[in-house]
């Protein structure tokens, strides 16, 4: 009895899934490594009202996928069945999702074999520790030290760890005695099931801030771009119109055109052109000088 109870509340948990993939247009996969219970909770609250979040055992998901029939591109998904997974069902758009689980992981102290978040650097200064063997672990891991007032110190800034690097057990021991989190905890998307398009987890990661000053660049190039090329657009109709009307003004200045906008820089400029003509030529009193010269030779 006990076993037939256990199959019928899979095959009830299998038929669920099956309605739940069916209403959504979004399937996520995301991995629970490293993800703590309290945190599964958090995000399942921050994000009820967008994402419905399920651990499902890979098998059951497996047979749910199978029920699909029209979704066809859905058991692409099959080879990411592995290890621990919560299932995210969404009409939300998958870049959007990746980054909302993004903004809600933690820093958390290393354990051997974590990944390095950041570029791990331990900076200068009293650690706080009192002489004995925290001396020759710190050393261990290339971190320079002296004991003063009866402390030991870290004697320069050092890279102990980079950013993707594995931490071993010696360094993870080292930065938790140092108060140090260079590990992410979090949801991380393994892959995204998007109305017949599969998006991997690479594809899915997005630098805002480069992707953000990518657009800022493609618009003034394209701006510049209408310029030179005097494509008008309600942006830059404003700057086309003062650009044609300084070469119009330049124009008629050079071919000497009267214009009332022009007559008074065209006079400036007789003006000044007389001047310089009248500081070559040689003046009434030179003229006489020079003519009694050449008669006295």
């Amino acid at each position: 009895m006990p076993s037939q109870q256990v199959l019928q509340q899979k095959i009830s948990e299998v038929e669920e899934t099956t309605q739940l993939i069916t209403r959504h247009a979004v399937v996520g996969i995301a991995s629970l490594q490293k993800v703590r219970a309290a945190q599964l909770q958090e995000f399942k609250k921050n994000l009820a009202d967008k994402v419905y979040m399920r651990v499902i055992k890979n098998s059951l998901m497996k047979r749910a996928i199978e029920n699909c029939t029209e979704k066809p591109e859905l058991k692409k998904l099959m080879e990411y069945l592995t290890g621990a997974n919560v299932f995210l069902f969404t009409d939300l758009n998958p870049f959007e999702l990746a980054l909302l689980l993004e903004k809600g992981k933690v820093r958390v102290t290393a354990k051997a074999g974590d990944i390095a978040a950041v570029d791990v650097i331990v900076s200068s200064g009293n650690t706080g520790q009192p002489p004995g063997p925290i001396i020759s672990h710190l050393n261990a891991v290339g971190l320079p030290t002296r004991i003063e007032s009866g402390s030991v110190w870290i004697t320069k800034n050092t890279l102990v760890a980079k950013k993707g690097e594995v931490i071993s057990r010696r360094l993870a021991s080292v930065l938790s005695k140092l108060g140090m989190k260079p590990v992410e905890a979090g949801l991380s998307m393994k892959v995204a099931y998007d109305e017949g398009l599969m998006i991997t987890e690479e594809q899915l990661r997005i630098d805002t801030d480069k992707t953000k000053q990518s657009v800022k660049d493609a618009h003034a190039d394209a701006f510049a771009l209408s310029l030179s090329i005097a494509y008008p657009t309600s942006q830059n109709i404003q700057i086309l119109v003062q650009i044609s009307h300084h070469e119009a003004y330049a124009l008629a200045i050079n071919s000497v055109i009267p214009t009332k906008e022009t007559i008074r820089d065209l006079i400036r400029k007789a003006h000044v052109e007389m001047l310089s003509l009248s500081s070559r030529l040689p003046t009434l009193e030179e003229k006489v000088l020079s003519a009694e010269e050449a008669e006295k030779s």
